[in-house]
């Protein structure tokens, strides 16, 4: 494969990865994997049956094309933590209660993981894992590898979380604090003073390597990335190109939260009454039989048929946002979402629910100037999604879509803007841009510190 042409820079380096067990945290760690891979280090994924059967489409054509990337499976007590087996990932969670016991669970694999490693050939140099899997930097030191640390975040929260640290598990802050290094999926160009500021608070172990998602050029790729999509790649595409340049709005609000049933309603309900045409993705649709039925006594699919497309499932999305026909990206606002519509030079409707997502709105309207807000002010707690109710009614639905969509001067200098990042973007992943030199940079420190060791 002409795109994942191994540079072979580094040889003698194998690297160990261990991604948290949430589809957020995954993908874009194997598109980590990837980009290591095509500089010639050896990788390896640990992780779970079930969730490598998640990622193993877009996997096997990358091993297939010769690049040396291999997995390893490791069993998660997930019963002695009272789980059901099939609670292997995030998204399978019923609850807010199982969050505490999944993440127990998943840090309580020291003991076969370190047999594991201590089997492989060649014999690891690194590990990477993932901000939420503290348990990984006992392996190092014991192993005596340096452990780099995987933010799925943007620099700006980071900053925001180091001044208010006693907020997060202090578990996870000491084995954050004792690794080697970190590795940021971002750019510098995106956002200087925090990448800079957070390398400061870092003492310079800190590499921004990202848009990651950029590893995946071609259309297959992009498609196959993440799970299975619910639609024929071909049937969305031709929707896609009966549509005017920029004319689309592409709806997304993650695969986690479940969005109450009164609260779709009036988004569906603002999109139809904006008159834009839309791509409406709802994940998790098995969850949502109410609003099957709500479709279907209100016939809004047939009401909406020329100008909605409905995904009923997880999408391509990067297909999707890449399409010249998408003008605007109305999203839940997490990282990889964020970082994949300004990357395809998309302005965002930011509706954010939890965690990280509202300093990302923060980023994305108030510095970046790339986005307009629906308005919501509430945290919505996982598990507890229909206490909350509406937070944004149909009319600001429909008024967050034109002041994004629209002709106004405010609405062309924003495009304008994100379009100018999304072009930052494309060249920081480029040979001598800052992502790719970053990339550089840490894998000679990697081989420094392989050969200090013989």
């Amino acid at each position: 494969m002409a795109s994942e042409t191994s540079q072979q820079l580094h040889p003698p380096l194998h690297f160990v990865l261990f991604p948290f067990m949430a589809q957020g945290h995954m993908i874009p760690m194997v598109d980590i994997a990837r980009l290591l891979a095509q500089r010639g280090v050896t990788i390896t994924i640990v992780t779970t049956p079930q969730n490598e059967a998640r990622f193993k489409n877009i996997l096997s054509r990358t091993i297939q094309s010769g690049l040396p990337i291999r997995l390893e499976h490791v069993k998660i007590p997930f019963q002695e933590v009272g789980l059901l087996e099939e609670h292997e990932n995030v998204d399978s969670l019923d609850s807010m209660e199982l969050i505490v016991p999944f993440f127990k669970a998943v840090n309580m694999v020291e003991e076969p993981v370190m047999k594991l490693m201590e089997e492989m050939k060649p014999k690891p140099t690194c590990l990477i894992s993932d901000f939420c899997l503290p348990y990984t930097s006992k392996i190092a030191k014991k192993l005596n590898i340096p452990k780099i640390v995987f933010h799925g975040v943007s620099s700006f929260v980071f900053c925001q979380m180091i001044v208010e640290s006693g907020k997060i598990l202090a578990e996870q802050v000491e084995a954050d604090d004792t690794s080697y290094g970190v590795i940021i999926n971002t750019f510098q160009e995106l956002e200087s003073d925090y990448v800079k500021d957070y390398k400061e608070a870092r003492a310079g172990k800190v590499w921004s390597i990202g848009p990651v998602s950029l590893c995946n050029k071609v259309g297959v790729d992009k498609a196959k990335r993440g799970k299975q999509a619910a639609i024929d790649q071909d049937e969305c595409l031709k929707w896609l190109d009966s549509k005017e340049k920029r004319s689309v709005l592409y709806v997304c609000l993650g695969s986690i939260c479940n969005v109450p049933l009164a609260q779709l309603k009036e988004l569906g309900l603002g999109l139809e009454e904006s008159q834009r045409p839309f791509i409406w993705v709802i994940r998790g649709w098995e969850k949502y039989n109410e609003l099957a039925e709500w479709l279907l006594e209100t016939s809004f699919e047939e009401r909406i048929k020329e100008r909605g497309f409905l995904i009923k499932g997880w999408s391509p999305q990067i297909l999707i946002l890449s399409h010249p026909a998408v003008g605007g990206f109305l999203t839940h606002c997490g990282w990889n979402s964020t970082l994949e519509g300004i990357t395809s030079g998309v302005p965002l409707i930011t509706w954010p629910l939890f965690g990280d997502q509202f300093c990302n709105q923060k980023l994305v309207g108030q510095v970046l100037k790339a986005g307009v807000s629906a308005g919501v002010e509430e945290v919505m707690r996982f598990g507890e999604e229909e206490n909350i109710g509406v937070l944004v009614d149909k009319e600001r639905v429909k008024k967050a879509v034109e002041n994004l969509m629209g002709e106004s001067e405010e609405s062309k200098v924003r495009r304008r803007r994100v379009k100018e990042l999304g072009e930052l973007a494309h060249k920081a992943v480029e040979e001598g841009g800052s992502s790719h030199s970053n990339i550089t940079c840490f894998l000679e420190d990697m081989m420094q510190l392989a050969q200090s060791k013989k």
